[in-house]
């Protein structure tokens, strides 16, 4: 299955809303232990603001978050 990302939209600072192809639709937290090495720019609200789909993808793993917000109701980067 295709599980792209057709919206993503910022909640608060470190809180995501995303929606899959296949329509679930649920939230990503960020822990700020998590926001290291790749993720170190997400700690400037600005600059988290600024998340966008491209081509289908928000550059995390996709399977992974669908499967745990699937299994969790959402997906909670620690």
């Amino acid at each position: 299955m295709y599980w792209g990302v057709t919206s993503v939209q910022p909640q608060h600072h470190l809180t995501l809303t995303v929606q899959f192809a296949d329509g679930l639709q649920r939230t990503v937290y960020f822990k700020p232990s998590h926001l290291t090495s790749v993720f170190a720019s997400l700690k400037e609200e600005k600059y988290f603001n600024k998340v966008f789909v491209n081509h289908g993808a928000v550059d995390l793993a996709l399977d992974a978050m669908h499967a745990e917000i699937k299994k969790h109701g959402c997906w909670v980067l620690e």
